[in-house]
């Protein structure tokens, strides 16, 4: 029995009261990291009231009151009971209840681990296909804000692709100048740096902000990101901010949000829920029960959002690494219109590199595989005959930034002088006029 099948059979609907009734034992499910089987008991009815929440092959998952979510293995003899309806206020859905005074948010989803549901019977996580699976994870918003919810893609974050930022960055501008206070995209964790970039270069003229916001582990797990880190980018649409940022777990505890600047942004651990820091400056904010701004942060803009999504997709992004071979890179610098290498230290190279620099007829620029710092090719010989042979410096730009900004600026101009001066100048804030030391 496939737990569509049921729902479906007794006329259940995400979001529902119900009563789970079934003669057959059941798995509790709720292990951090994984659904390992911790337990395995007979439970009485009452143990089976919960929130129907978006249930897959044949596994129930109910949201007990206590707060935590559980999976119950279903059968041909298991029933539901409608014990209460949702209410139907899900926005870009259907009888959208209005919540006056409050502002009104469009939640545009990319997919990723924060629309994503786990399959119990292999620990798999999948995206969210609509956006009653992607609203239902926190019915909270809903009773806060007013919230159109849509998604756009659904994909996890290593399918993101250049063309993707394009039809994001439209719909981003369509959703504002309707009149949506503030954009949320709930987007993979993985890539979210990259798209951050490209959305920061490409809108033009916010008249709120853009907001996106992941989860290290999907909204059905009890250990779950995604919730908090939605809430606190909901509060950022009563600020006056009116700039591209990510909203991400500020500690691995439950106490507090942090906002980064979109091109300042990285994720910096593999699993950790606060894994997101801002490189070579301070995070722009902090969120718990109130908004702390810890700098000075781009308002909000009267009239029209604009898109600028002129970029040239054939740049390519190169980690320098001992024994890169002239050929490799040779061969790297022909077939691309762009280049941005993430050299050593402060922006360096092998010596057998620099004369195919020279002799390159597309901009190549040098970022620091550092990350924390700034690219200074004058103190060594090395960086200074790099500089010689006409490659750009990066400053204190994160390598990712720089390959997107690098996609923008040719999207922008072929003229050599005006790509190295565009490349040199801080346009969104992805350059410091010097670097902070901690």
């Amino acid at each position: 029995m496939r737990a569509e099948v049921l729902i479906k059979k007794f006329k259940a609907e995400y979001g529902d009261e119900i009563e789970l009734l079934t003669e057959k034992n059941y798995t509790k499910l709720s292990n951090i990291e994984f659904q390992h089987k911790i337990s395995t008991e007979k439970l009485s009815v009452a143990e089976f009231t919960g929130v129907l929440m978006p249930s897959h092959n044949d596994i129930i998952t109910l949201k007990l009151k206590n707060g935590y979510n559980i999976g119950v293995k279903i059968d041909e003899k298991t029933k539901i009971v409608v014990v209460k309806k949702k209410e139907k206020k899900i926005g870009m859905l259907r009888n959208i209840k209005h919540l006056k005074g409050k502002p009104v948010i469009s939640l545009i989803s990319t997919g990723g681990t924060i629309a994503s549901y786990v399959d119990y019977r292999t620990g798999a996580v999948h995206p969210a296909l609509t956006a009653e699976e992607l609203a239902f994870s926190v019915p909270e918003l809903t009773e806060k804000y007013n919230v159109k919810a849509k998604v756009l893609f659904s994909i996890l974050s290593e399918d993101m692709k250049s063309e993707y930022w394009r039809k994001l960055a439209k719909e981003t501008a369509s959703e504002l100048n309707s009149g949506a206070d503030a954009i949320i995209i709930p987007h993979g964790t993985d890539t979210m740096g990259y798209t951050s970039a490209a959305l920061s270069f490409m809108l033009k003229n916010l008249t709120g902000p853009v907001i996106l916001v992941g989860s290290q582990r999907s909204s059905d797990r009890p250990s779950s990101d995604a919730s908090m880190n939605l809430l606190s980018a909901a509060s950022l649409s009563e600020s006056d901010i009116g700039e591209v940022v990510a909203v991400m777990h500020g500690e691995t505890s439950d106490t507090y949000s942090l906002i980064h600047r979109g091109t300042r942004v990285r994720k910096m651990h593999s699993s950790r829920r606060d894994a997101f820091k801002s490189i070579n400056e301070k995070p722009i904010g902090k969120i718990d029960e109130n908004i702390t701004f810890f700098q000075d942060y781009r308002k909000r803009n009267k009239g029209k959002t604009e898109v600028n999504d002129k970029i040239e997709e054939k740049v390519a992004l190169i980690y320098f690494y001992p024994g890169l071979t002239p050929e490799f890179f040779d061969y790297a610098v022909k077939n691309n219109k762009g280049l941005v290498i993430a050299g050593t230290g402060l922006g360096h190279v092998s010596s057998d590199l620099i004369e195919i620099i020279r002799n390159a007829k597309i901009p190549i620029v040098m970022s620091s595989q550092c990350l924390n710092g700034r690219v200074n090719m004058n103190v060594y010989s090395t960086g200074r005959d790099l500089l010689n042979a006409g490659a750009i410096p990066g400053e204190d730009m994160l390598p990712e930034t720089a390959f997107v900004k690098l996609m923008y600026v040719l999207g922008q101009t072929k003229k050599m002088e005006e790509i190295r001066k565009m490349m040199t100048e801080n346009m969104v804030g992805e350059i410091s006029s010097r670097t902070a030391i901690d």
